[in-house]
């Protein structure tokens, strides 16, 4: 029997991240598993060039691309992912994020990953480079990696399906 109890999905809050955590929620469903829920905020601070000797404050945009991931994670856990799945959202900034999302997931001894991804592939995957093919390559934990809307193995709840019916 496989043991699952933390589940990680990493969100960039595109549309195969969505897919991604649909499918992280229902496994950690069936495992009765701890959803995490993880997003790298870039590091600014990296990406920043004096002008003219000037150094300008990037604190303050740091604080405030802070302020707005944390509360799109926030509105990505429902009360039942938190209630249900013990989901916890996790705020992480660096400018290396498949590094972050394989340093999480060895610390918090994550036994899933799963991750979405967009699927580019010649050029866009050279010059962009693809978070989830390194974190696939270097995680310490099985990786799924979801692409959307590719394939969906999902289903509707049964339940649900039959309370959507009687409604209508």
């Amino acid at each position: 029997m496989i043991l699952i109890k933390n589940i990680l999905v990493a969100t960039d809050f595109s549309e195969p991240s969505q897919a991604a955590l649909a499918y992280a929620r229902n496994f950690a469903r069936q495992h009765a598993a701890t959803l995490h829920v993880l997003h790298v905020v870039d590091d600014v601070a990296n990406h920043v060039m004096p002008m003219n000797g000037a150094i300008p404050n990037v604190g303050e945009l740091q604080i405030e691309l802070d302020r707005a991931a944390r509360t799109d994670l926030d509105a990505l856990l429902t009360p039942e992912d938190r209630r249900d799945l013990n989901a916890r959202g996790v705020l992480l900034t660096s400018a290396a994020p498949a590094q972050s999302i394989v340093s999480y997931a060895r610390d918090a001894s994550i036994d899933l990953i799963i991750i979405g991804t967009h699927g580019r592939t010649g050029l866009a995957n050279l010059f962009l480079g693809s978070v989830a093919q390194h974190v696939v390559r270097t995680a310490p934990c099985p990786v799924l990696t979801v692409r959307h809307p590719e394939r969906d193995f999902l289903v509707p709840d049964v339940a649900q399906t039959a309370v959507s019916a009687t409604r209508h």
